[in-house]
């Protein structure tokens, strides 16, 4: 009995002191990286070349892909993703047989800024590699249970099946000194596990909620040809309404992912599969500015600014220019203030403090030229000889003083104050 109550007071005693302990050691009041989070046209041309060699349109069960990404372009996008959505930073460094992961991590809902630093070191094997040394702080915790634990805390975001699938999926990984190669083997239920992964639960009835406004919407207007506004009113309305036991940032992406698909001519069932047996909405032509280009640039730049920030919007906006300029219609600038104007849309309304005020001032009623500046005098269809004439190419002063103009045009726009 008496060892008992010893072993009792120990454990009511030294355990919460131990774990105020490793909690002190493993959090830092500063980053221990903070790096600007670049990402260029190149990297997004890069990376539309994996996703075209992988498209899972394609792609057969028990067909068997590599997909290979080289240092700096995962680099890259681990620090763009630990900026983006952890408010930190990271580093990726590849060696011979193993990689060195870095990341800083900011601790959400604390008013002070607190930091988890990650250093781990991680090696080849027979599948997955696998973690031979992992620090958080100063916190030195063993690989091996450093790898037992990480799934663990996976499975709270991931449901387990999902996180079995794609392990079963994973063949090997190998790691050379400036790329790594990831050999997976397609399995026939892999767009289901990556569609839940991507788009939870509560995403898919939001979307379903505003299909069905959109549907209604849509058969009210008779006019063939209707303005961006007509659809994004009467849809945040909704989401002002719903925004009272939700957050609005959350019903804000859900309607803007929602109008990009619609405006582009795709099936929402693409990502909800059930929605194959809901009703369909009327097609219309979409305009911005009197234009039918308009929508398609503002929207899809607003889409990627609301869920992944608006420097992949921006870097994949001026892609697209590029790619016009060297094969399509032109470069043109008026696409890119286009682009420019539907990425400060999503960026205000993914942002906690603006959210709910885009949804009121939507609601309240707005016209084509609150959403985007005049362009009419914007230089534009302009193929690539013919831009590298007038402007010299990206970055240089007549371009970057183009820039600025826009830049200026789209920060004069009240509706974004």
């Amino acid at each position: 009995m008496r060892f008992l109550l010893k072993l009792l007071l120990t454990l009511v005693v030294v355990l919460p002191i131990a774990l105020g302990a490793m909690i002190y050691l493993a959090i830092d009041t500063l980053p221990s990286i903070n790096r600007a989070a670049d990402i260029t046209p190149a990297s997004i041309e890069r990376a539309k070349r994996i996703l075209d060699q992988n498209d899972p349109r394609k792609m057969k069960p028990g067909v068997r892909r590599t997909i290979s990404v080289g240092e700096n372009d995962l680099d890259q996008a681990a620090n763009y993703l630990a900026r983006q959505y952890a408010g930190g930073g990271a580093r990726i460094e590849l060696d011979r047989g193993a990689a060195y992961v870095a990341a800083s991590l900011r601790i959400p809902k604390l008013p002070m800024g607190i930091y988890a630093n990650l250093e781990a070191r991680l090696a080849e094997s027979r599948s997955l590699a696998h973690i031979e040394s992992f620090r958080i702080g100063r916190l030195s915790i063993p690989g091996w249970l450093a790898q037992w634990m990480i799934p663990r805390l996976l499975a709270n975001v991931i449901e387990e099946d999902d996180l079995r699938s794609f392990r079963r999926a994973i063949k090997s990984v190998t790691i050379r000194e400036d790329r790594i190669a990831l050999a997976y083997e397609w399995q026939a239920d892999l767009p289901d596990k990556i569609r839940t992964v991507l788009l939870p639960a509560e995403d898919r009835e939001r979307l379903r909620i505003y299909h069905e406004r959109l549907v209604t919407v849509s058969k009210s207007l008779k006019s063939p040809d209707i303005s961006l506004t007509e659809l994004l009113v009467p849809l945040f309305t909704l989401a002002d309404e719903r925004s009272g036991g939700s957050s609005a940032v959350a019903e804000n992406r859900a309607v803007i992912l929602l109008v990009a698909l619609y405006i582009n001519g795709q099936d929402l069932s693409g990502i909800v599969p059930d929605a194959k047996n809901w009703p369909r909405p009327q097609r219309h032509g979409v305009l911005l500015n009197e234009r039918g280009d308009f929508p398609k640039h503002f929207i899809i730049s607003a889409a990627l600014a609301a869920k992944a920030g608006g420097p992949l919007s921006d870097a994949v906006g001026l892609y697209k220019e590029l790619a016009d300029a060297r094969e399509g219609s032109g470069f043109s600038f008026n696409d890119i203030a286009a682009d420019r104007a539907g990425t400060r849309f999503g960026e205000y309304a993914a942002d906690p403090d603006s959210a709910a005020k885009l949804q009121q001032r939507l609601r309240a009623g707005v016209n084509q030229k609150d959403l985007m500046p005049m362009t009419e005098d914007l230089p534009e269809f302009m193929p690539e000889r013919e831009f590298i004439r007038r402007f010299g190419g990206v970055d240089t002063p007549a371009y970057n003083s183009m820039m600025t103009e826009i830049e200026r045009r789209v920060a004069a726009l009240p509706f974004y104050r």
